[in-house]
């Protein structure tokens, strides 16, 4: 998979950044904040979109006020490792709402998950359940986060 990385200056990144800070910022303010006029910000908007850069906006919710405040590592060994097996593992993952990430690993184990439950108890069900259940698992080391130090939701550039 290659990627191209689009020409962006110092505006973009200016625009970008307040975009990340408040996806709904009129373009009237962004405009005043990026120090160009409404229609080129929202043409650099646009070429941002359309360069696939700016991939989408969305509402970003609180796990914690959700109450699912117990974070779980989960590291995955299979039994096979051949491109059918990967494909059905990764399709029957996807269909876990729990699983909040999912990594292919180079190393001592395949997939790296993290799982995001309400407490011990619900992640013992996702686990017996839903985990094991998925195709090839051979084996799983799962660990408990206690805090989380840095979170973010936002890439900068």
């Amino acid at each position: 998979m290659q990627t191209h990385a689009p020409q962006i200056d110092e505006i973009d990144r200016k625009i970008i950044h307040e975009l990340q800070r408040n996806a709904r910022i009129s373009i009237t303010d962004l405009s005043a904040r990026v120090g160009l006029s409404k229609t080129p910000v929202a043409a650099r908007i646009r070429a941002l979109e359309e360069s696939g850069l700016i991939a989408g906006y969305r509402a970003i919710l609180s796990p914690l006020k959700l109450g699912l405040t117990h974070v779980t590592y989960v590291e995955v060994r299979l039994t096979d490792t051949r491109e059918a097996a990967l494909t059905r593992f990764n399709a029957a993952v996807r269909a876990i709402p729990e699983v909040e990430e999912c990594y292919m690993i180079a190393g001592g184990f395949d997939y790296l998950l993290k799982v995001r439950a309400r407490d011990m108890a619900d992640y013992r069900r996702i686990m017996g359940e839903e985990l094991s259940a998925l195709p090839f698992v051979h084996a799983t080391s799962s660990y408990v986060a206690m805090e989380a130090v840095v979170e973010h939701a936002v890439v900068t550039i």
